[in-house]
């Protein structure tokens, strides 16, 4: 017998799950998020849930944004069920499954004029955002805004409708800027390196197409603090809706599935007030870098070591990827060998203990994350997560034997079949040209390093073109398996 997620049944949930301890009536929105997908669910809305339950910040209940058609579809689930969401913790010896009730309203998708609208209300003090690493319209090459992007050129034209987030949070200050609103702050809670800074570089380089002054007065008055955020959230799929039907009694059109572990680390740095997150163990510090790099490095380029080795041996879920011994042991070994002496010393933290978390939570049987997901997006991930590693080691003149070999096995995946001839359907926004480019790479590998927007510099190098060149040979010489070997026992 189960029943059906909604405001209605709040009070009579099914014994094993917890529920909003809060008056959700009496909420009070105080932060638009742009991007209510899995992460945004099991992580922001999740703190200020431990928020609302504690008696505190019932002022800062969420209104989700989006811009993409797509984004309807989850809104129309989450409306179904009056914006509530089931998040369910798994490890291998625990599960747990609460209702949060942080979201009050979701606005349609694309709707600029109403989502201004809502950002011009001074009771909105924060605009969030979790619009993916290829949201920013960096150029990856250089790291840097690309105001040349179609997109961005078109939200500068004159009285255009903006289609863009920074479009959007654009005509949003503006309005507040003319009706004299203390400007609200702009939080990404992407995981990208120094997201402030990259959020600050969109909203103003846009600014700066349209009205020089405008980009000055977002400068002097609006705050982009940078955050760490961290928490491992797959994709919902009719598994982890059977789960929840089975194990708790619920159904929900979108519950979020996640590991027990979470992590914030954000800057102080607000225009107009902030939810007092601290109180549920958000850590606020001066500087986010150090605690942002390590997890960049070692976690998400241990994601990226693990993927497409795993990928090309048809391994399903990332779990059984850390139960295969070669895959574990090239994360291992290229962690230690190669990524983790890039990382400064990080305050309060001891870099192989993060890194053994890292592994246990990789190891993880219970969350269901897929070795697909980790391989997705490519062209937009290995130029924040592994070739800045990659042009570290070659300027301080270290081996970076393990990294080509990780930049070969991303290679050789999007070839678009795995070792054993099976077709991998496209995984990244621009698969057509990966799949392409693998195809040349295969007799010319130096054509894989010639894309410029994404290796740079990096593809220039004689030492890491060389030890590129040998892996992606090897790799379709004797595959994965027997390259991996080969690594492990330094021979490669």
């Amino acid at each position: 017998m189960t029943v059906k997620l909604s405001s209605s049944i709040l009070a009579n949930l099914p014994a094993k799950i917890a529920g909003p301890k809060y008056d959700r009536a009496a909420l009070k929105a105080g932060i638009v998020h742009f991007g209510v997908g899995n992460f945004h669910r099991s992580h922001q809305a999740v703190y200020l849930d431990d928020l609302f339950n504690s008696g505190a910040g019932h002022d800062w209940a969420i209104i989700g944004a989006g811009v993409f058609a797509g984004e309807k579809v989850g809104r129309g689930k989450l409306a179904e069920q009056d914006w509530l969401t089931t998040v369910v913790e798994q490890d291998s010896g625990h599960m747990s499954a609460r209702v949060t009730g942080v979201m009050i309203d979701f606005l349609m998708p694309g709707d600029a004029e109403a989502i201004i609208e809502q950002l011009a209300d001074p009771a909105i003090r924060i605009v969030s955002l979790t619009i993916t690493e290829g949201g920013y319209f960096i150029d990856p090459a250089s790291g840097l805004f690309n105001p040349s992007h179609p997109d961005i050129v078109a939200d500068a034209q004159p009285g255009a409708t903006p289609k863009t987030v920074f479009g959007i949070t654009l005509a949003g200050l503006v309005r507040r800027r003319d009706d004299g609103i203390v400007p609200f702050t702009v939080m990404s809670c992407d995981n990208i390196p120094h997201n402030g800074h990259v959020t600050s570089d969109g909203v103003i380089g846009l600014a700066r197409l349209i009205d020089e002054d405008l980009a000055d007065w977002i400068g002097q008055h609006v705050a982009f603090p940078n955050g760490m955020v961290d928490r491992i959230t797959p994709a919902t799929t009719d598994r982890e809706r059977g789960i929840l039907a089975s194990e708790f009694g619920l159904e929900d059109n979108w519950p979020v599935f996640c590991e027990p572990f979470r992590q914030w680390v954000l800057e102080d740095h607000f225009t107009d007030g902030r939810p007092p997150l601290e109180k549920v163990g958000v850590q606020f510090v001066e500087d986010v870098a150090p605690y942002e790099l390590m997890k960049i490095r070692i976690l998400n380029g241990g994601h990226a070591t693990i993927a497409y080795p795993a990928g090309l041996m048809d391994i399903h879920f990332v779990h059984e990827a850390m139960q295969e011994p070669l895959v574990r042991g090239f994360l291992a070994k290229l962690e230690h060998d190669e990524i983790i002496p890039t990382v400064p010393p990080v305050p309060d933290t001891k870099l192989e203990d993060y890194y053994q978390l890292i592994e246990s939570r990789f190891s993880n049987p219970k969350i269901g994350d897929t070795i697909r997901r980790l391989c997705l997006d490519g062209s937009n991930r290995q130029p924040k997560f592994i070739i800045p590693t990659i042009a570290d080691r070659l300027k301080a003149g270290k081996s970076v034997a393990g990294l080509a070999l990780e930049s070969a096995l991303w290679c050789r995946y999007c070839f678009g079949t795995t070792d054993s001839g099976a077709v991998i359907e496209p995984n990244d926004p621009s698969w057509d040209r990966l799949l392409a480019t693998a195809k040349a790479a295969k007799d010319a590998p130096a054509a894989w390093l010639a894309m410029e927007d994404i290796y740079g510099d990096v593809g220039r190098s004689a030492p890491f073109a060389g030890a590129f060149a040998r892996a992606l040979t090897l790799l379709w010489a004797n595959g994965a398996r027997a390259t991996l070997t080969q690594y492990l026992a330094g021979k490669l």
